[in-house]
C-alpha cells in the first residue's frame, strides 16, 4: 500500500497517450491464445518524453505495463525557445524512417499519428515531419524518439568544440 503512494505523484507528472493496442494470437494444439500488446507515450510537454510497450492477457494490464516502461525510458529533449528543435534529424527503426525539421513560429506540428503524439508530449510546438518507409505504429514512434534524442543544443555543440556560444555564432 505504501509503495503505491510513492508511485502516484510520479505518474501524475506525465501525460500519457496510448499509441496502439494490438491483439496478438498464439496458436497451439490446445487452440488460440490471445494476448494484447500496447504502446504508450508519456511526456510533460516541457522537453521530457518516453516511449514504452507492454504485453499482457488483458488490455488494461498491457497499457499499465507499457506506461511503466515509458516512465522508465523518459529522455530530455533540448528545445529552442521552448517551441522547436535545434536541427533536422532522421530517426530509423526497422524499415521506418522519420524526418523531423525545425519550423518557424506559428507553423504548428505538421505530423500525423504516432509522430504527432511523441512530438506533442515532448513539448515541441513548431516542427515539420515526414514518415518514410514502413508505417508500423510502434516503429514510427521509436524512430521519432531516436530522431529527438539525436538533438544537440548550441551549448552542447560549443562545449564539444571547446568554444563559447558567442564564438559559435561567428
Amino acid at each position: 500500500m505504501d509503495n503505491k503512494r510513492t508511485r502516484e505523484p510520479q505518474n501524475k507528472e506525465f501525460e500519457e497517450f496510448v499509441v496502439s493496442v494490438n491483439r496478438v494470437t498464439k496458436v497451439t494444439k490446445a487452440g488460440r491464445h490471445f494476448r494484447f500488446a500496447a504502446t504508450v507515450v508519456v511526456g510533460d510537454r516541457k522537453g521530457r518524453v518516453g516511449l514504452g510497450s507492454g504485453k499482457a492477457n488483458e488490455v488494461q494490464d498491457a497499457i499499465k505495463k507499457a506506461t511503466q516502461s515509458a516512465n522508465k525510458n523518459v529522455k530530455r529533449i533540448p528545445l529552442v525557445d521552448e517551441r522547436t528543435i535545434s536541427h533536422e534529424a532522421i530517426g530509423t527503426s526497422g524499415a521506418t524512417k522519420v524526418l523531423i525539421k525545425p519550423a518557424k513560429s506559428g507553423t504548428g506540428i505538421i505530423a500525423g499519428g504516432p509522430v504527432r503524439a511523441v512530438l506533442e508530449l515532448a513539448g515541441v510546438k513548431d516542427v515539420v515531419s515526414k514518415s518514410l518507409g514502413s508505417s508500423t505504429k510502434i516503429n514510427t514512434a521509436r524512430a521519432t524518439m531516436q530522431a529527438l534524442t539525436m538533438q544537440r543544443s548550441i551549448e552542447d555543440v560549443a562545449k564539444l568544440r571547446g568554444k563559447t556560444v558567442e564564438e559559435m555564432y561567428r
